[in-house]
């Protein structure tokens, strides 16, 4: 591969890594034919972009974009793909379900909502994150909670209990 080559791959992977919010870092070495073109099937229908990459031409692009972080510059050996997503969790879901029937794909490490995840062993973790979007809802929903809780409460009897908390300020009253 010639300098001006590996410079347009390290360009498309500089637009991509800033076009995704969130990327995994996967080996998917020893997958025959029909299980890449299933994995790759399963991406395309989860909106997740798979990309095999070159690790030095990966390291240069992810140094460019300032998301070179230690960690992920040394899981860059063996044969490395990228998964490339707009939500944290779906692919961490596709390789958790992909592994019911094959060992692979492997995590190396993942970026998702600006933590960096290092090794297999955050599979689980990773498929329970929370994306920005629904923390918020979560959020929002505790705080509705206790309101409606008073809401209701007060539409309850509310002529009885209006009425007597009324009757009890007055009677402190005078």
């Amino acid at each position: 591969m010639t300098k001006e080559q590996k410079a347009v791959v390290i360009d498309n992977l500089v637009a991509q890594l800033g076009e995704y919010p969130h990327f995994y870092i996967t080996d998917i070495e020893a997958l025959n034919a029909a299980q890449t073109a299933t994995l790759r099937r399963k991406c395309f229908d989860s909106d997740i972009k798979l990309i095999v990459v070159k690790n030095t031409l990966l390291e240069k692009a992810l140094e460019r974009v300032n998301k070179a972080d230690a960690e992920l510059v040394n899981v860059l050996a063996g044969p490395t793909a990228i998964m490339l997503t707009n939500t944290g969790k779906a692919p961490a879901v596709l390789i958790k379900e992909f592994r019911k029937k094959c060992d692979k794909p492997i995590i190396k490490a993942a970026c998702v909502e600006g933590c960096v995840y290092v090794g297999d062993d955050q599979l689980d973790t990773l498929c329970n994150i929370k994306s920005r979007e629904e923390l918020i809802g979560d959020i929002v929903a505790l705080l509705q909670s206790p309101a409606k809780n008073v809401i209701s409460a007060l539409r309850a009897n509310a002529g009885e209990k209006i009425a007597g908390l009324v009757k009890t300020l007055e009677e402190r009253n005078n």
